[in-house]
């Protein structure tokens, strides 16, 4: 398996809806699919982003993944910059979604 990792600035909160409670939401969406390795949250260029880091058997299987945890984060904020890198090595590289 290898590891991806999903990055997504978080925007305006929905009414109603704690901070605190984004980050959670995030990683347990793709724990629901897989096992997730880490997550964190980072204040970036003044935006706040999460990253919840997973390993999957292939891009594909990593972008259907990430769109579920987009959703459930989509779900209590704005959502802005997703991205989806994977693990090569000491690195992280864009994965693009291909047909």
């Amino acid at each position: 398996m290898t590891s991806y990792r999903i990055a997504l600035g978080v925007g305006l909160l929905l009414p109603g809806i704690e901070p605190d409670a984004v980050l959670p939401a995030a990683a347990g969406a793709a724990r629901e699919l897989t096992t997730v390795e880490a997550f964190d949250v980072a204040v970036v260029r003044g935006e706040a982003r999460i990253t919840v880091r997973f390993v999957a058997d292939g891009d594909r299987e990593a972008w259907a993944i990430a769109r579920v945890v987009r959703a459930a984060v989509g779900a209590l904020a704005g959502v802005t910059s997703p991205e989806l890198t994977r693990r090569y090595g000491p690195r992280w590289h864009p994965v693009y979604l291909t047909r």
